[in-house]
């Protein structure tokens, strides 16, 4: 009868160090988590203002460029009223033709600047032919602007197409 005393088969209740121990590493589990779930929101409104943006720039750049060409017409019809006589048929269209430049230009869409004589670059200038150069200096250098070109913001949605003296 040496063995009166039994051994308790009860597993030990967990002490409340142990407790502790435990509920902060699940709350430790939980903030990450939460981190985690809060940063990939972040990353999905971010990513998703960011497509919104771009649609926007895409649609505004498809109409852009369908404009082009009315104001190329604009611009030629524009010097054909400034050949007649007649003031108020002028000041009429010029007010057309002003509202749609100022329109286009309230978009974003800007002319881009060619003179004669300027270097001709190959990133912003379309040549469209190359004519012999009568003088030295000129070689390599913009003879003529056929075509206007135009871009939105840092985007070229035509690039100006030119004559260089070669």
């Amino acid at each position: 009868m040496a063995n009166s005393k039994k051994k308790s088969t009860k597993p030990k209740s967990p002490t409340l160090k142990n407790q502790i121990k435990s509920l902060n590493e699940e709350l430790k589990d939980e903030k990450d988590k939460f981190l985690r779930l809060f940063a990939e929101f972040e990353n999905f409104r971010k990513r998703t203002a960011k497509e919104r943006l771009d649609l926007f720039k895409s649609a505004s750049s498809e109409l852009m460029t369908a404009l082009i060409p009315v104001a190329d017409d604009m611009d030629r019809a524009f010097a054909e009223f400034k050949k007649s006589e007649n003031e108020n048929l002028i000041k009429g269209f010029e007010l057309i033709y002003n509202k749609l430049n100022d329109t286009l230009k309230a978009n974003g869409l800007t002319v881009i600047v060619v003179n004669k004589g300027d270097v001709f670059d190959s990133e912003k200038h379309e040549a469209i032919t190359q004519i012999k150069a009568t003088d030295k200096k000129m070689v390599g250098k913009i003879v003529d602007v056929i075509e206007t070109g135009y871009s939105l913001g840092e985007k070229i949605l035509r690039y100006p197409k030119v004559v260089v003296a070669n």
